[in-house]
């Protein structure tokens, strides 16, 4: 195992990504969806962000993709189902789609057709702390705060304070 991002490096990345969304999309129509179970909690550390530079409230939600991912009879006989709560109208948003760690790009796949199932956003962009190289469908970020390409036998770790008590990014082998 190893460290790949301390909590002083991530707590540099977040302020930039946050610049990064503010100087290049529609703030006014912007909402924010993260894909739990880490993306929500990075993406309520942006919507905080970007609301300290703009004075508006950017409506938040949070996606679970787990009944819409394409190996869900892979992971387990009893997959853990989350709550998706998406307060708000997405029809004619600007969402920004936000996930701790970008990899073989199925994650997103499940993500935008769950959203697509809440109504008809005008534009879709995605945002990840960790790109991690790997893509097995042609989908890339927007917005990146990391990246690095590692081998299929390791495997990338985030931590948020939110969950783990810290805020760190590691690398380890897969068992």
């Amino acid at each position: 195992m190893r460290v790949f991002l301390k909590a002083e490096e991530y707590e540099k990345v977040l302020p930039r990504l946050a610049a990064e969304v503010i100087e290049k999309e529609n703030l006014e129509h912007l909402a924010i969806v993260g894909v739990r179970s880490r993306g929500d909690f990075i993406g309520a550390r942006l919507k905080k962000l970007i609301e300290e530079k703009y004075d508006h409230d950017i409506p938040i939600g949070a996606i679970d993709i787990n009944l819409y991912r394409d190996d869900l009879t892979c992971l387990s006989e009893f997959p853990e189902i989350k709550q998706t709560d998406i307060p708000f109208d997405i029809t004619g948003k600007h969402i920004l789609l936000v996930d701790d760690v970008l990899y073989t790009g199925r994650t997103i796949r499940a993500a935008l057709n769950a959203i697509f199932d809440y109504g008809r956003p005008a534009r879709v962009v995605l945002l990840v702390l960790a790109d991690r190289g790997g893509r097995e469908l042609p989908i890339h970020a927007n917005y990146v705060g990391v990246s690095i390409n590692l081998p299929q036998d390791e495997y990338m770790a985030v931590k948020v304070k939110e969950v783990e008590g810290e805020d760190i990014i590691i690398i380890k082998e897969k068992a």
